[in-house]
């Protein structure tokens, strides 16, 4: 292993960098790890970055000591800077309220959602889109809008995409048989039996996205809160989609790994371990109206962070960053937070009118005290994310590379293009390659996420995406790994509508609750619902007017 780092020990001055040494490089890395992929093979470069796992382990094991300073006061305190804290912020400035603060455990805002830069391009982290959403969803539309990633609505409550964040052709395609083909459910590769059962399962798919209940709310609905209570529907969270599939006669191998693939990637959870709600919301929730298909995405080369960076306007220079949050105290006048600052390690209590705690379940319970027991509900599962830079595309045998590209016979979940988004003369690359992780015993996998090298991410890759794509190797410059612990909140079967996930959303005195996981699916949508909801639970306890985006 070689600890890389930049200068010159004298002499006369180094050469001008070449394009291929700035993309070894990376944009920023003033050290790297570089190995040899493997005996005989060019240098590829690479890292482990992100996420501070120090940081995050002094809720676990205290925070190191330090000076204290004195004691000061804001109305209003978020905790946590990812997309449900940034949402609440940004509601509560829509509303007018500005008297905001916003302490964020990284160096950097968006949790999941954040995103990266190099010499070629931006690219993501976490979260790479949202769907094309309905004007039903209040608040994620007032977002886009603002943005200017949607432009109205036609007729049937569709928002209109603006075609430069649209998700641009070719769209999906998948490694089967040796070779590419488009789309995700190809007809070359299936069966004649697995085509007359993915027949059954839309039309089964179409109905649920028609229905209504009595109150008017849509079966499955964005966010979950708006979805139907029909005592029918609701039972569908007790049993797993593995045993809804086998109740429906829907064996067909293809199907069932369509299905699979469709769990791994939005829940990091198998057929087995899916609540049957959850899997059929994955399908259902995202046909606008009766007959459609299922709605478009929105992307950006550095994927949801794009959102993350429009957001983040709303509070500005009001964030403080490496801010390591270890105790919060419901009081009945006031809110006593304590925290610590990871750079210069000094201690700061402030005390505040309302807290948001923006922080997931697993988090939460760690600092707020007083918090009720769930009972360990909120499972969570981790994932691994790799940024590869390529100098030249590779060529792959088939259909031509795609914004969306998976391998059938993976336990990972492919890759994005991150360079798919922009107009570019250039030939380099930038792929986003994702894994979860959907064990049963999800503190181990955690265990062996944390404990593996970067050379053994590099190798992994390699040899995961390597038989796709001719002279692969050679042609990938750097590679650098993100891992996240608590990547995702779990929908296994009962926790949907189960007592633990409900409660956990009421506030506890003056401190309100947002994340992802209290809508119970790890989406962008249910994190900004969630900081929403909870910012206008603090404007009108405080006696703010505003109009609800719920």
């Amino acid at each position: 292993m070689v600890l890389s780092a930049g200068g010159d020990g004298g002499g006369a001055p180094p050469p001008r960098p070449s394009r291929r040494d700035v993309l070894r490089a990376g944009a920023g890395a003033a050290a790297f790890l570089s190995l040899p992929a493997c005996a005989g093979s060019r240098e590829i470069s690479g890292r482990i970055v992100g996420a501070s796992n120090e940081r995050g382990h002094w809720l676990r094991d205290g925070a190191p000591g330090g000076p204290e300073t004195p004691t000061d006061d804001v109305p209003v305190l978020v905790v946590g800077g990812g997309i449900a804290g940034l949402s609440a912020a940004w509601k509560l400035a829509r509303a007018g309220v500005h008297d905001v603060r916003l302490l964020e455990l990284e160096d950097a805002l968006g949790g999941t959602a954040r995103s990266g830069r190099n010499a070629v391009s931006a690219h993501p982290w976490g979260a790479h889109y949202v769907p094309v959403p309905t004007r039903e969803e209040r608040a994620l539309c007032e977002l886009l809008l603002e943005m200017g990633a949607i432009t109205g609505y036609d007729a049937a409550g569709r928002a209109l995409p603006h075609p430069d964040h649209l998700c641009r052709a070719p769209e999906e395609r998948l490694f089967a048989d040796g070779r590419w083909h488009e789309g995700l459910f190809p007809k070359e590769v299936v069966t004649v039996e697995d085509l007359a059962q993915m027949e059954r399962f839309q039309a089964r798919v179409a109905a649920f996205a028609a229905r209504r209940d009595d109150a008017g709310r849509r079966a499955f609905a964005v966010p979950v809160a708006h979805s139907s209570r029909d005592p029918d529907l609701l039972a569908l969270d007790g049993i797993s989609m593995a045993a809804w599939m086998a109740r429906e006669g829907l064996t067909a191998p293809f199907l069932r790994w369509w299905v699979e693939y469709a769990c791994r990637d939005d829940f990091a959870c198998l057929l087995e371990t899916t609540s049957a709600w959850a899997g059929l919301h994955y399908f259902a929730a995202r046909i606008a109206v009766p007959g459609d298909e299922p709605s478009g995405f929105l992307t950006w080369p550095e994927g949801n962070g794009r959102l993350v960076a429009h957001l983040a306007t709303s509070v500005k220079d009001r964030v403080v960053s490496g801010a390591v949050v270890t105790a919060v105290y419901p009081g009945p006048d006031r809110v006593d937070v304590r925290w610590v600052d990871a750079a210069t390690r000094t201690r700061h209590r402030t005390t505040a009118e309302y807290v948001i705690c923006a922080l997931p379940r697993y988090a939460a319970r760690r600092v707020v005290r007083d918090l009720p027991d769930d009972g360990g509900a909120f499972r969570t599962s981790p994932w691994v994310v790799a940024n590869l830079t390529l100098d030249v595309e590779p060529a792959s045998p088939g259909y031509p590379t795609a914004w969306d590209n998976v391998l059938r016979d993976s336990d990972a979940l492919g890759y994005v293009v991150a360079t798919h988004q922009t107009d570019r003369a250039e030939r380099d690359a930038v792929w986003t390659w994702y894994r979860p992780f959907p064990d049963a015993d999800t503190a181990a996998a955690r265990r062996r996420v944390f404990e593996a090298t970067w050379a053994h991410w590099r190798d992994a890759i390699l040899a995961d995406l390597g038989p796709a794509h001719h002279e692969f190797e050679r042609r990938v410059v750097s590679l650098d790994v993100m891992r996240w612990g608590h990547g995702m909140v779990r929908p296994e079967p009962g926790f949907l509508f189960g007592p633990a996930r409900e409660r956990a959303a009421r506030p506890l005195g003056r401190v309100h609750f947002a994340a992802a996981d209290l809508g119970g699916l790890p989406l962008f949508e249910e994190a900004q619902w969630a900081g929403v909801r909870a910012a206008e639970e603090v404007l009108a306890a405080r006696g703010v007017a505003f109009e609800s985006s719920l």
